[in-house]
C-alpha cells in the first residue's frame, strides 16, 4: 500500500462516528453462510430482518432460520444482477464470504445501490463493535477495524468491572429523575440528588434483591438533605 493509500485508510478510520441506530425494520443481507456469516447473523437478527444468502449454512444458522433470519441457498456464481436483485431494499449489505473478490465485487455493487457495507476483510462503512449490555446500559468497543481480538478482549475485561445491576439502576434514575422534574424545578439540584444516589453503597446493595427497596432508600435522599 502507497503512503497516500495508508493516510486515506487512517482519514476514513478517523471518520467513524460512534451512533446509536434503530434497525428495525431496516433489512440486513449477509453473503456466505460459514462461521463468520453466523457471528454477523446471530449479532443482527437480535435488531433488524436479515436475509443470508449462500451455498451451505452452519448448523446453528439453520437452527435460528425464522421470521428474523431467512436462509436462501445459492448454486454456481452469482451475476453482477443477481447481486442486484438479492440486495434490493438491504441498509446494509456484508459480504463474508471466503473469495475475496467476490465480496469486493458485492461491496462495489451495495455503494452502488446506496447500501452500507461492512466488510470482513477490511474497513467498510461500518466497523461492528462488541458489545457490553447491561439493561438499557450499552457499552460498544471499536478499534475501528484493526483489531477485533482487541475488542473482544476489552470487552471481557469490561463485562468484570461494570455492575451487574447498573441496568436496574439506569431504571431506577430514570424514575428518580422524572420525580424531582416535578418537585424541584432547579436542574443544578436535581442532578445533585441523582449523582448522590449513584454514589450510595446501600442503594446498589438493595438492588441486588429488591428495586422497591432500593427505590425506598433513593427517595429518602430528597427529604434527608443530600441535596
Amino acid at each position: 500500500m502507497t503512503d497516500s493509500g495508508k493516510r486515506s485508510l487512517q482519514d476514513r478510520r478517523s471518520n467513524l462516528l460512534p451512533l446509536m441506530i434503530d434497525m428495525t425494520e431496516r433489512k440486513v443481507v449477509i453473503f456466505g453462510g460459514g462461521n463468520v456469516g453466523e457471528r454477523k447473523a446471530v449479532l443482527f437478527i437480535r435488531y433488524a430482518p436479515t436475509i443470508v444468502f449462500s451455498r451451505d449454512f452452519t448448523p446453528l444458522l439453520r437452527h435460528l432460520a425464522g421470521e428474523e433470519l431467512k436462509l436462501v441457498e445459492t448454486t454456481g456464481t452469482l451475476s453482477d444482477e443477481e447481486i442486484l436483485a438479492r440486495i434490493e431494499g438491504a441498509f446494509l449489505v456484508i459480504p463474508t464470504t471466503n473469495d475475496l473478490e467476490f465480496n469486493n465485487r458485492i461491496a462495489n455493487i451495495a455503494h452502488q445501490r446506496g447500501c452500507l457495507v461492512n466488510s470482513v476483510d477490511g474497513l467498510g462503512d461500518i466497523a461492528v463493535p462488541s458489545i457490553v449490555e447491561r439493561g438499557s446500559i450499552t457499552i460498544a468497543i471499536s478499534t475501528r477495524g484493526s483489531s477485533p481480538a482487541l475488542a473482544k478482549y476489552m470487552r471481557k475485561k469490561i463485562e468484570t468491572v461494570i455492575p451487574a445491576d447498573s441496568g436496574a439502576m439506569a431504571q431506577l434514575q430514570k424514575e428518580m429523575r422524572a420525580r424531582l422534574k416535578a418537585i424541584i424545578p432547579d436542574q443544578r439540584e436535581r442532578a445533585s440528588i441523582l449523582w448522590a444516589i449513584l454514589e450510595d453503597e446501600a442503594v446498589w446493595s438493595a438492588l441486588a434483591y429488591s428495586y422497591e427497596k432500593a427505590l425506598e432508600i433513593a427517595l429518602t435522599h430528597i427529604s434527608n438533605g443530600n441535596n
